[in-house]
């Protein structure tokens, strides 16, 4: 439980940085982030496709996806402490390079060994591109760091959304091995990454004042309550998308008697609005508190997941847009959140948020498959449903905008 101290303890407001927001390296690290998740999503989209090849259970298509999530989870904070202590802007090509890699693989895969080599490689690229780009998001954030952090990750909602549409259009229809033909999205990814890298050396060359970040008032203890509060929300954000992104292609064609590319319509409208959501999420925070976005995204939710289980099709669509859109808002109030709370360590923060949202959409993913094979997947989906009701847990969070250092707490 998060002790009562933390309503009243506060830090000071984080003060603007001096330079101006670069919404031209911004739209840049957008794009590879968009062309990053969505070959990632694509590999995720195809799983249907993976089933019938390889007669493939429910608990397999988890391993799959665990393989993927866990390779980048574990890697994710350790490159992000890395890069803290010594900036490599040139990683983010180095990542793209072991996206295109698993994309190979898995378009060749002889054998569900394969597959698993496949997702790891796709999963090592992600975590070596996600620390250091949202790192250089934050650099370009100027006095905007929810609109930056927004920006930079609306990129990579749009590519996880355009995921399952691409494996609809391309590659159910032609088979596996068409997911060969978007190693050409990694090759402009490279491109792409190796400018923002340029730039983000001339910000490293710059001298150390001029971008030392702001100090924060408030004791390590406390702190750390705070960002365990932070990882408990993120758990049941991620845990219930891992449900969705996985397994609503799966429910749908269950109950509903759809095809595969219908129901992967439907993901895209899900994954759509967690893009919108995204967006709107950093700006809001920017506003009115991180704080109130992110107990109003995550708990709010809650009465549209619980009542998804027990409606038609039709309305299955527009709870989808609902419950993509405002879930999404809270990912990236939360980055900058845990980023104002360490300000010194923005690189293993950004790691450990985006490694702990691949972590539990992984072992979720795996342990979510072997609960659809033993309970049925419509149960899955409706017990899922509940748990956005965590988000209770961030009425407790303090409001940084209000805080005060004269009477911060003591290390």
């Amino acid at each position: 439980m998060i002790p009562p101290r933390m309503k009243s303890s506060s830090i000071a407001t984080p003060t603007a940085l001096p330079a101006p927001t670069q919404y031209r390296m911004l739209g840049a690290i957008s794009v590879s982030h968009f062309l990053n998740d969505m070959m990632q999503s694509l590999m995720i989209s195809i799983y249907p496709l993976f089933k019938s090849n390889f007669e493939l259970s429910f608990a397999q298509i988890g391993l799959i996806t665990l393989c993927f999530q866990l390779t980048a989870a574990i890697l994710q904070p350790l490159i992000g402490q890395a890069i803290d202590r010594r900036p490599m802007p040139y990683s983010l090509v180095l990542g793209m390079g072991f996206t295109f890699s698993g994309l190979i693989t898995l378009a060749l895969a002889p054998s569900y060994g394969f597959l698993l080599a496949g997702a790891a490689l796709v999963g090592i690229g992600s975590s070596i591109f996600h620390p250091e780009s949202s790192r250089v998001a934050r650099m370009a954030s100027g006095a905007r760091p929810g609109l930056a952090q927004s920006i930079f990750q609306v990129g990579g909602n749009g590519g996880t959304a355009a995921g399952p549409l691409l494996a609809a259009l391309v590659v159910i229809p032609h088979g596996q091995i068409s997911i060969s033909w978007f190693s050409i999205a990694a090759l402009l990814a490279m491109i792409v990454s190796f400018q923002v890298g340029k730039w983000a050396a001339a910000q490293h060359r710059k001298p150390k004042a001029a971008r030392q970040p702001p100090p924060v008032h408030l004791s390590r203890r406390v702190r750390l309550w705070v960002l365990a509060a932070l990882l408990t929300l993120m758990f049941s954000k991620f845990l219930y998308l891992a449900s969705m992104n996985n397994y609503l292609t799966f429910y749908l064609m269950h109950r509903f008697g759809l095809n595969v590319q219908d129901a992967q319509l439907h993901l895209f409208i899900l994954l759509f609005a967690v893009a919108a959501g995204t967006l709107l999420g950093g700006p809001m925070g920017d506003h009115i508190g991180r704080q109130r976005v992110i107990w109003l995204s995550i708990l709010g939710v809650a009465p549209f997941t619980l009542l998804l289980p027990h409606v038609g099709l039709e309305a299955q669509s527009g709870l989808l847009l609902v419950i993509g859109f405002v879930l999404a808002s809270a990912f990236p109030a939360m980055v900058v959140y845990a980023q104002e709370l360490f300000p010194e360590r923005i690189g293993a923060v950004s790691g450990l948020f985006f490694g702990f949202a691949f972590g539990t959409a992984g072992i979720g993913a795996a342990l979510l498959g072997q609960f659809a094979d033993h309970y049925g997947i419509g149960t899955l989906i409706f017990v899922c449903g509940f748990l956005p009701l965590i988000g209770f847990l961030a009425l407790f969070l303090p409001d940084l905008r209000s805080a005060e250092p004269t009477n911060a707490a003591t290390a």
